[in-house]
């Protein structure tokens, strides 16, 4: 159910890339008629600020960075052009498999999405998610995978593994960087009493997935505290995240 070499190395340039909407909420404030950044302003961003961008921002750089290593890969997704809407890609490796890479919702690394591989399995895995075990069951043109968390609650996401018209995805990417949601997010992979947990920021809360349970976190009141909170977490640059959080707390 791993992945080739090649995938993961290029996967593996992404591990201390947080998915957020913070970036967007910052960028507004900049961009012009078009708010989608294109994969070399992201790479500036990032350089500037430490900033990455939500899940449309990282497929779209993910997919760039499989093209320049020779890697063939296409992006997928669902509920396009509502606040719902969710990007992930698909790459292939040299025998065509085909694997699910997810940095929107912060896989540790792609996972085997053909069930008619000799690979596949229906077990329950560890090592591909954060605090969790996940099982990839195949459904009628649809991969559903569920996730296992140490309190023995269960949860499940459904993902469409076929190629979307490039054309719909930018227009879905354009459409989801002009939607703020009412709440900042931010969600991150950090080292945790030596292994990779999963910290979230939403709700103006934040807490902590381990392999051991849920660690809620103290309130931080104030914009000050979550920008002092958030660069500890990701050292995202600190008048970054003061704009953006200033935007959303006018929002709430």
């Amino acid at each position: 159910m791993i992945a080739s070499n090649d995938i993961l190395l290029t996967w593996r340039k992404f591990d201390r890339f947080p998915m957020e909407t913070l970036t967007k909420a910052w960028y507004d404030q900049r961009a012009g008629e078009k708010k989608q950044r294109d994969v070399s302003l992201m790479k500036e961003h990032y350089r500037q600020y430490g900033i990455s961008g939500n899940c449309f921002d990282l497929a779209i750089w993910l997919l760039d960075e499989f093209q320049k290593n020779g890697i063939e890969a296409y992006p997928i997704g669902h509920h396009f052009k509502t606040d719902g809407a969710h990007a992930a890609v698909i790459a292939l490796d040299e025998k065509g498999r085909r694997f699910l890479c997810d940095l929107g919702d912060q896989w540790l690394q792609p996972i085997l999405v053909d069930v008619d591989s000799e690979d596949y399995t229906v077990e329950k895995l560890s090592g591909f998610f954060p605090a969790a075990q996940v099982q990839v069951r195949p459904l009628s043109e649809r991969i559903e995978i569920v996730y296992h968390r140490p309190n023995g609650k269960t949860s499940t996401q459904i993902y469409h593994p076929e190629p979307v018209d490039k054309k719909l995805f930018l227009e879905a990417a354009e459409y989801s960087q002009t939607v703020l949601s009412g709440e900042p997010l931010l969600e991150c992979r950090v080292p945790y009493q030596g292994e990779t947990a999963h910290w979230e920021f939403s709700g103006w809360n934040s807490w902590l997935s381990t392999s051991r349970g849920l660690v809620t976190e103290p309130a931080y009141g104030d914009v000050e505290g979550w920008v002092e909170k958030i660069h500890h977490m990701t050292g995202y640059n600190k008048h970054v995240l003061s704009e953006a959080l200033e935007i959303y707390s006018l929002r709430t």
